[in-house]
């Protein structure tokens, strides 16, 4: 599960890692980004942007939006499946925060990557329309909790390895095993406080 995260980084900061142009307008960077909260995405259109969506799919069924898909489902789920296979987004944080159980207490972890001030979670986003307005929203996708998470949580995000990026925003990459080996769980070295 990824419920929320952070992203404490200037602007200049993203445009350089993913070799970007901002199309988001005006930001703020912010050490907790939650569910329905605007946020930034990077997408391929004509070039590479970095572009501030809405995270969370809306549903018919509750007022909470669908923040999460997961990785084993995500290409056979009606609600996820065309936006993997079409509209595919890197979400740019610096940590993510899990709750973890200890003597029935919740208790809020951050957790960061070792040595790497910026890493990509894998995300999809999809259009929708609110009046007359269209807006993206964005989900991030989770996986199964590598050794070093799973005694906080069973759940993580689809932390995406820098080499695989470029192959993960290609929209006419359609080869399901090498999409669904990308989402793997991340084994590197990850500090949680």
């Amino acid at each position: 599960m990824c419920g929320r995260y952070s992203l404490d980084k200037d602007m200049e900061d993203l445009i350089i890692r993913y070799k970007a142009v901002n199309k988001a307008g005006e930001y703020s960077p912010k050490s907790e980004i939650f569910p329905a909260e605007k946020a930034l995405a990077v997408v391929e259109f004509d070039e590479r942007e970095i572009r501030s969506l809405k995270w969370g799919f809306p549903t018919n069924f509750s007022k909470r939006p669908l923040i999460n898909a997961r990785s084993e489902t995500i290409d056979k789920k009606d609600t996820f499946r065309d936006a993997f296979f079409n509209r595919r987004c890197i979400i740019p944080v610096d940590s993510y925060y899990e709750w973890q159980e200890v003597n029935g207490k919740k208790i809020k972890r951050r957790i960061s990557l070792d040595g790497t001030s910026i890493f990509s979670l894998a995300g999809i986003y999809n259009v929708y329309t609110l009046g007359l307005e269209k807006y993206l929203s964005f989900v991030i996708i989770t996986t199964a909790a590598n050794p070093k998470i799973a005694s906080i949580h069973d759940r993580m995000p689809s932390i995406l390895e820098k080499e695989v990026e470029d192959i993960w925003l290609d929209k006419g990459e359609e080869n399901i095993n090498v999409l669904k080996d990308i989402l793997r769980s991340f084994n590197g070295d990850f500090i949680v406080s």
